[in-house]
């Protein structure tokens, strides 16, 4: 059973980490793919390269097992549609493993918007991750209720057409933040991996235009 999260990570943080760690292992899943979006079609474009975006994931996940990224998005021309990635990654793992797209709250609720995405459900499981005592539903009428289910077995039983809410740990911490942080001159410690943090660092990445 295989575990997405795509993101710009522009930077990867510890917000994005933690849950995943929590979601890989409630679920049991064999693996996470971090698959850092190329082109991001709901938002503006990432303020760090591609390259650096990838390097900065690669050393993220580096030494956690079960932990990977991937790059399938970052070199696809056109807007990074997640039904691609999808389309894509069932073709290389064939049509019984099981994939789960991990998506936050407010993702999920403007699932509704992103394209093709009523063939999302076909390809994958849907996981959504939400902060403990908060709702954790959205109105997608018919379409969640026939899916969602609070067992995490059912998951494991079918390759896609699952939908599960899962409270994680969600730590106060934004890319934007991170990168006003750097800006500022300031140290972006203990909110990112510290092989991240010395990326940026060392890349000169996030410095205001003309900066030292």
């Amino acid at each position: 059973m295989i575990g997405i999260l795509g993101g710009t990570f522009d930077p990867i943080h510890f917000g994005h980490l933690r849950p995943a760690l929590e979601v890989k292992e409630h679920l049991g899943l064999d693996e996470v793919r971090f698959i850092p979006c190329g082109t991001p079609p709901h938002r503006r474009r990432p303020v760090a390269a591609v390259a650096h975006r990838a390097a900065m994931v690669e050393r993220a996940v580096e030494g956690q097992p079960g932990f990977r990224m991937d790059p399938r998005e970052l070199h696809r021309e056109g807007p990074s549609y997640t039904v691609d990635t999808l389309q894509d990654l069932r073709a290389e793992v064939g049509q019984e493993v099981p994939l789960c797209l991990m998506l936050g709250m407010d993702a999920f609720a403007g699932l509704s918007s992103w394209h093709r995405w009523q063939e999302i459900g076909s390809l994958a499981h849907i996981v959504v991750s939400h902060r403990p005592g908060s709702p954790a539903s959205h109105d997608l009428g018919d379409w969640m209720e026939d899916r969602r289910t609070h067992d995490p077995e059912h998951l494991r039983r079918a390759p896609a057409g699952r939908l599960l809410f899962m409270p994680v740990t969600q730590l106060d911490i934004s890319a934007t933040a991170i990168r006003s942080t750097v800006a500022r001159g300031r140290s972006p410690q203990f909110l990112l991996p510290r092989r991240v943090a010395e990326y940026i660092e060392h890349a000169g990445l996030y410095r205001p235009p003309g900066g030292e």
